[in-house]
């Protein structure tokens, strides 16, 4: 495996593992390669850090010091943090995205075959829907989103 340091068009800096850099190249042809920040497909290739070892001797380990408290978080309870940062996830989804409804398994093929315009979207798939376009190469996730109606 090798380790590529990417950048997408929006400026989201992540990594990603491939079997080979003519493994990358395939995979950002097809446009299976998306930014997990902003699901952009325009996906570079960046310089990253080098190693070389010349056979001196390592560097001692330094240990880590503790990571600060974040003021407003201390004492609170763990499972009100979750809640706080799925409903922080939950609203970038649906702040950053086109809601497609029971057409996106048909407009996520569209998107990645080009024939519509590369957005992010979300929409509904039954399971059946979501195993076809996964096994067609169409990169896609599952999140469970409340209805509309429940949402505040």
């Amino acid at each position: 495996m090798i380790v590529f340091d990417l950048l997408c068009a929006s400026g989201h800096r992540f990594e990603g593992w491939f079997g080979s850099a003519a493994d990358f190249a395939s995979q950002r042809e097809r446009g299976l390669l998306g930014c997990p920040s902003c699901g952009s497909a325009r996906v570079e290739r960046v310089p990253s850090a080098t190693r070389a070892n010349l056979g001196a001797e390592p560097p001692k380990p330094v240990q880590p010091a503790q990571p600060a408290k974040t003021p407003d978080m201390e004492g609170k309870d763990p499972f009100a943090i979750a809640q706080m940062l799925y409903s922080r996830m939950l609203d970038e989804l649906l702040t950053k995205t086109e809601d497609v409804g029971k057409e996106f398994p048909a407009e996520a093929r569209k998107i990645f075959y080009r024939e519509s315009p590369e957005r992010a979207i979300r929409g509904q798939a039954t399971q059946e829907e979501h195993d076809e376009l996964v096994d067609e190469g169409i990169p896609v996730a599952r999140f469970p989103v409340p209805p509309k109606d429940s949402l505040n």
